[in-house]
């Protein structure tokens, strides 16, 4: 039997009893296939960020698939990105503004219509309003206390009433001249920008 025909009939039988030299065609494919794998091993599926360089950094300088180290972990955790702090500032709600407070009470008149030493009647409200001095304002009600009348005049440190004549003193609302016998009832008042405010 020739050497051939010992391969042939050795291959044909299933391998056994093969030759355990290394063939000269085994080796060529166990180097095409050691160089197959270096070549698929350089080929990274890793996605590279669309600004990465040549070398597959991106401006960061962390090599994609890298892991950061713990320090840039938590510099990085320290800084959000920009994109992260827009998002968070349109999430958060903006404070609605506040209404501008009312003036509370209701506006008499203006300050300028009350003389030093006189007063200012306000019928509508039932007030009457008295400067006895520069600056000092005083507030009693108007309707008197003998029957109810409205006081109508001002004058010489006094509130008259038309009805029976009582007088009331523009300082305190105490009674001048009967027949009241109570005074004129106080009521709060303020300047504003002004303007005589009933409280």
């Amino acid at each position: 039997m020739t050497p051939e025909s010992t391969r042939d009939s050795q291959s044909a039988s299933g391998g056994a009893g093969q030759d355990p030299r290394l063939t000269r065609r085994g080796v060529l494919l166990g180097v095409c296939l050691a160089g197959l794998g270096g070549v698929l091993a350089g080929c990274s599926t890793a996605a590279v960020p669309y600004d990465a360089n040549e070398a597959g950094v991106p401006p960061n300088g962390m090599a994609p698939g890298a892991m950061p180290s713990p320090s840039e972990m938590t510099s990085q955790a320290g800084t959000p990105s920009p994109g992260a702090e827009q998002a968070r500032k349109k999430a958060k709600p903006k404070p609605k503004p506040k209404p501008k407070p009312k003036r509370a009470g209701t506006v008499l008149g203006s300050a300028s219509e009350i003389p030093v030493g006189g007063g200012a009647i306000y019928t509508a409200a039932k007030v009457v309003v008295t400067q006895p001095a520069t600056g000092q304002y005083k507030a009693f009600s108007a309707v008197c206390t003998h029957v109810g009348c409205i006081v109508n005049k001002v004058a010489d440190g006094t509130i008259g009433c038309p009805c029976h004549g009582s007088e009331f003193r523009i300082t305190n609302g105490a009674v001048v001249t009967g027949p009241a016998m109570a005074p004129l009832a106080a009521k709060q008042v303020k300047i504003v920008d002004g303007h005589v405010i009933l409280l």
